[in-house]
């Protein structure tokens, strides 16, 4: 799989509306068959930071993200509203799912 993380930093007057800003964006990426999860989540540190983990099912999946209809919309209408280029890491996996944190293993309850 492809696993990404990318580190966007939104400008201070728009960060509390950026889940609404990506929403589109956000909803039609997850609808793509290859996308296998796209998740938001804010820095607990710097509240103007998003950070973005997403992965697709492989090389094709990720080619026709980014070369689909709302990415190119995304890349008109997203950076307005950040204070640099995003950040991040890119990495071909070969897995399809997430691994268990096994240091940090839960017993089975009940």
């Amino acid at each position: 799989m492809i696993f990404i993380t990318a580190k966007f930093r939104v400008l201070p007057e728009h960060a509390d509306q950026w889940p609404q800003i990506a929403d589109e964006f956000t909803r039609a990426t997850r609808a793509e068959p290859g996308c296998m999860w796209f998740d938001w989540s804010r820095s607990i540190e710097d509240p103007t930071e998003y950070v973005l983990v997403e992965a697709f099912r492989d090389g094709e999946a990720g080619a026709a993200h980014v070369q689909s209809e709302h990415f190119r919309k995304a890349q008109q209408t997203l950076p307005p509203h950040l204070a640099e280029t995003p950040r991040i890491v890119n990495f071909t996996i070969p897995q399809d799912d997430w691994s268990l944190l096994g240091e940090m293993a839960v017993p089975e309850r009940g």
